[in-house]
């Protein structure tokens, strides 16, 4: 007998599953940070249940306990007196009437939906149900029975059942509402808002008098709950960012995620989105997404995925923020900022901008236009493409591929040498997400003084302020239309236009938020026309104007960097020859930095490379050619470089065309004899240009002055 005694007590002990509901799956929930429901998805086995709750609301769990168990609280899960009542009124009646469950035990009945209903599972129910008030406190008990309870159709759980049936949580639920649902669980299948509504309405009515009469309410509020209507039928759940919603039902199925958005802020940002995607379509952009980020708690705030995605249009489901797009000129703020923290560039160092040819790879500004000479910190205003890529040359593309990985860009598949020159005009793709991100991340270091984590490279508060103080300017060859925008809050922004018109971001950065916009079609079209700064641009302002209105970043201390004597010629460090100099607060590193390169005479002269001085002297007329002298270079080939690789392109007439070789001489009225592999081929005055057309191979190109002076190319023809 002690045996089977013991066995007896080791089976009560351990008949309690570790879980009810193993089997069960669960809808994702998505809340903002207040709990407000943003969205929310069915579960897969096409049940509206929500992930179990931890509390029940008090009036809901009155209703409840007063209908189907009125003395939950003081039993032990098993209530005798009920189950004898229940038996005798069965005999009496000749059939079922009545089961006698408590509470406890039709949760257990819950839980094990495949056994039949007899005398004998029954009594099983009886005993789990004591092993369960052992181990669960009432309020636990009552939170798993309100999770999984039916409430007619295919709604289970009261707060799936509060939203479907209501529009709300179950906390918000009026005693009317939470006496509805308290009688659902009791017939779903016979009783619901859909079938037999007056035997529902009787049912709520007789349950608000008992709890009238049991003083859970006074009679105004009972009088009141009797003049509320019955709910019509089921609402659709809130959707006010399904992008975010789909987005966290594939990462974090049957969970209920608490995001940071601000659903005030989310239904503002989107309303922006929706209108201006409204003028967009006109022109053939499709798509239009737009997120907000808190630089000090780095949570995202705002998230529209996509404009309007109910409107039935190809692709107005694809969540552009996580979608890899061509980063067009995004990225150029992190390279500035790179470079000026290693001293590899100031702020205002001169940088070559001139005709490329770099193995094939021939990048142009996006006003077709050269300059010679361009400050970095303009060249990253006016998002300059020919200084960014000789930038980038400089800094070292493997350096910068190890820059953008450790900011967090999670989209480079290809090795740094593979995307090569290119990765800084969009020959990368980046997620709009993570690069609002970055942005973001250098906002709160420069405040903190801290990296948002660890790894985080961009930490020299000098260079992200002389970034920031860059990106604050306008007049760029594609600068926004301000008529387009209320007003222009202070930030540093930038735009991106991919090759081809596809792509169109804008990013913006205030000590508080960072916004991300990206304009385009998703299915990758291009749109003639279509730039960062007048798409995307406009509604970047437009949702920066939505947010509170803060300041600017505060300067930082001369402690914190380097105070040197910088050439406000050249942008480099003085030299010794400079005739001038401006006192600037610059990164440590920049001790490191070359001085200026460009005055090396006692006479203070500015002297440029040709090919440089060709360029620039047409926007500086104030610039006084430089006399011959021993040594200086008197000539330079504009285009193509040294060690080019060309294409030739076949004409309309199937001819095949030319390359048209430039040459920049000091003297205006030099007369220069051109030699193509040691022949002579010709000569020039004044404008020094030659168009050949030589065959595929490599070719040798020397140029020969009056003075002596020559220069040689090598290039090779595909």
């Amino acid at each position: 007998m002690a045996a089977i005694g013991a066995a007896l007590l080791v089976w009560y002990l351990f008949l309690l599953p570790t879980r009810l509901f193993k089997g069960d799956v669960y809808s994702t929930v998505v809340l903002d940070c207040s709990g407000n429901m943003l969205g929310a998805r069915i579960a897969d086995d096409g049940q509206w249940r929500f992930p179990e709750c931890d509390s029940v609301p008090y009036k809901f769990a009155a209703a409840l306990t007063q209908f189907e168990d009125r003395y939950f609280f003081k039993h032990d899960g098993v209530n005798i007196l009920a189950l004898g009542r229940a038996l005798i009124g069965n005999i009496k009646s000749g059939k079922v009437t009545s089961g006698g469950s408590t509470l406890t035990m039709q949760l257990v009945r819950l839980s094990r939906p495949d056994k039949p209903r007899t005398i004998g599972e029954k009594f099983i129910e009886a005993i789990i149900a004591s092993r369960l008030e052992a181990s669960l406190s009432k309020r636990e008990i009552l939170a798993l029975y309100a999770s999984h309870a039916p409430f007619g159709g295919n709604v289970v759980g009261l707060e799936a059942a509060a939203w479907r049936y209501f529009g709300r949580p179950a906390s918000e639920l009026s005693w009317a509402e939470s006496a509805t649902l308290a009688v659902l669980p009791n017939a779903p299948a016979n009783v619901h808002p859909g079938k037999n509504r007056e035997a529902l309405l009787g049912k709520r009515n007789r349950l608000l008098k008992r709890l009238r009469d049991m003083e859970f309410l006074n009679e105004e509020d009972y009088q009141l709950a009797l003049d509320e209507p019955l709910v019509l039928q089921p609402k659709a759940l809130p959707q006010y960012a399904p992008h975010l919603t789909e987005f966290y039902n594939k990462t974090r199925k049957g969970e209920t995620v608490t995001t940071g958005i601000r659903l005030n802020l989310q239904q503002r940002v989107t309303r922006c989105v929706n209108s201006w995607n409204t003028d967009f379509s006109k022109r053939g952009i499709a798509d239009l997404a737009a997120i907000v980020i808190d630089v000090h708690s780095g949570e995202v705030i705002a998230y529209c995925g996509n404009a309007a995605p109910g409107n039935g249009r190809e692709g107005a489901m694809v969540d552009i923020p996580n979608a890899p797009r061509s980063t067009g000129s995004v990225l150029k703020p992190f390279l500035f900022c790179a470079s000026l923290q290693d001293g590899t560039i100031l702020p205002g160092t001169l940088m070559a901008d001139l005709p490329l040819n770099i193995g094939g790879f021939s990048p142009r500004n996006f006003d077709l236009e050269y300059h010679g000479a361009v400050p970095a910190n303009t060249a990253l205003a006016r998002s300059l493409n020919v200084p960014a890529v000789n930038m980038l040359r400089q800094y070292g593309i493997p350096r910068f591929y190890k820059v953008l990985q450790d900011c967090g860009m999670t989209t480079l598949t290809r090795s740094a040498e593979d995307y090569g020159l290119s990765i800084i005009l969009g020959g990368a793709e980046g997620r709009l997400l993570d690069i609002t991100r970055i942005y973001a991340s250098m906002s709160k270091t420069y405040q903190t003084g801290k990296p948002p984590r660890k790894g985080f490279p961009l930490t020299d508060r000098v260079a992200l302020w002389h970034t920031f103080e860059a990106l604050k300017g306008l007049g760029r060859p594609d600068e926004i239309d301000l008529r387009l925008v209320r007003s222009v809050r202070p930030a540093a922004w930038k735009t991106g236009t991919s090759w081809g018109f596809r792509d169109a971001w804008a990013v913006g950065v205030t000590p508080d938020y960072a916004v991300g916009v990206w304009a385009g079609n998703a299915d990758g079209s291009g749109v003639p026309g279509l730039t960062g700064a007048m798409t995307a641009g406009p509604v970047l302002f437009d949702i920066l104007n939505m947010l509170p209105q803060g300041g600017w970043f505060q300067p930082p201390a001369d402690s914190e960097g380097l105070l040197a004597e910088v050439c406000p010629q050249s942008g480099h460090l003085r030299g010794r020859y400079c005739p001038q100099a401006d006192t600037l607060l610059l990164p440590r590193e920049a001790e490191n930095s070359s001085a200026c390169p460009y005055h090396k005479t006692a006479d203070g002269a500015f002297e440029l490379p040709p090919a440089m001085e060709w360029y620039y002297k047409k926007s500086h007329p104030e610039l006084q050619a430089v006399k011959e002298r021993a040594g200086a270079s008197a000539m330079a080939f504009i285009y193509p470089e040294n060690g080019s690789k060309i294409h030739l392109s076949r004409q309309l007439g199937g001819d095949i065309g030319g390359v048209v070789f430039n040459l920049a001489h000091r003297s205006p009225a030099a007369t220069v004899w051109w030699h193509l592999d040691g022949e002579y081929i010709g000569r020039t005055s004044d404008i020094h240009q030659f168009t050949l057309s030589p065959s595929p191979g490599v070719h040798h190109l020397t140029v020969v002055d009056a003075s002596g002076n020559s220069k040689s190319i090598s290039f090779e023809i595909k």
